[in-house]
């Protein structure tokens, strides 16, 4: 009796049930007849691997110290870009916050060259962040110019200061029921030291009317602060960020310069923060929206008079 007989009939028809490939360390699993599938198993053959997957057939992949090399390396690609995406957007932040101080005034050209030397990176990645602020009406690219710092018009401001009355009233009667009172005293020391820097700048502007407002840096710091915390106690990431893009269109010097015309203008922005601390520490929620809400539409209102006044509007006001 022959091996063959001995093995019996199963042993004798029956392909193996997984064969490894060593020349492209894997594992072939199959489930029917081998032919179906276009292998060729024979003694001489190699064994050939099917590149398209097949019903029926799973692959099992035996990383080796190549494999792993190609791995990683295949990452990289991935890893760059998100770090070329984060540049981007840091240097976007970065140019916003310089607009917003005054430091890139409207009408004012950016200059991918200077830029790119002023925060020694190349032109690239300030190219890309220009194209950023452009999407969001920051800037706006102007053949044989550049990019150029976009001066508002009457009914965009006014259009964006009803929008943001609404969103921080919104932002303040969620915080009513949840400041706490670490926050709101975090609120009276910037009222305080806002009220303080408005006394500096008035005594300044008497012995020279055209003080610049940076010789107060206290006053944007502490005016930020103040809002900053009505936003962080209403709990909402989304309305944070709705509120700090539309920021982004209206330059901080507009508004502070508005309200540097006279002392009494700055007098009754004290008075507004006054009410509005007096309510959120009350927790009234809604006394807290309405002295907020008319805080920032005469806030825009002021703006879109002194605009007017300087004659830097670039459209009719409504």
């Amino acid at each position: 009796m022959g091996p063959s007989r001995l093995l019996g009939p199963r042993h004798r028809t029956s392909p193996p049930m997984a064969c490894r490939d060593r020349s492209v360390s894997r594992i072939v699993h199959f489930g029917y007849n081998q032919a179906k599938f276009g292998f060729q198993l024979g003694p001489r053959q190699p064994r050939r691997w099917i590149q398209e997957p097949m019903p029926g057939i799973r692959t099992l992949s035996t990383p080796d110290r190549g494999d792993t090399d190609r791995a990683s390396a295949a990452t990289l690609p991935g890893a760059m870009a998100a770090s070329a995406e984060q540049l981007v957007g840091s240097l976007a932040d970065r140019i916003s916050e310089k607009i917003l101080a005054g430091e890139y005034p409207p009408g004012s050209r950016l200059r991918q060259e200077a830029l790119a030397e002023e925060f020694s990176v190349s032109r690239t990645p300030i190219r890309e962040a220009l194209r950023q602020l452009e999407a969001k009406g920051v800037v706006q690219h102007r053949p044989n110019q550049g990019a150029i710092v976009l001066a508002p018009n009457a009914r965009d401001i006014r259009d964006a200061y009803q929008v943001r009355a609404e969103l921080e009233g919104l932002a303040i009667s969620l915080a009513a029921e949840w400041i706490t009172d670490e926050q709101i005293e975090r609120m009276r020391r910037a009222q305080r030291k806002f009220a303080g820097a408005v006394d500096k700048l008035i005594a300044a502007r008497k012995t020279n009317a055209k003080a610049p407002f940076r010789n107060v840096p206290s006053w944007v710091e502490s005016n930020d602060e103040f809002h900053g915390v009505v936003i962080e106690a209403s709990g909402n990431r989304r309305l944070k960020q709705m509120i700090q893009d539309l920021h982004l269109g209206f330059t901080r010097n507009i508004m502070l310069a508005a309200l540097t015309m006279d002392g009494r203008r700055m007098r009754e922005n004290v008075s507004q923060h006054e009410a509005i601390l007096s309510a959120i520490g009350r927790h009234d929620a809604a006394e807290a929206r309405k002295a907020m809400t008319h805080h920032i539409l005469r806030s825009g209102e002021l703006a879109v008079w002194w605009l007017e006044s300087q004659g830097r509007l670039v459209g009719p006001a409504r």
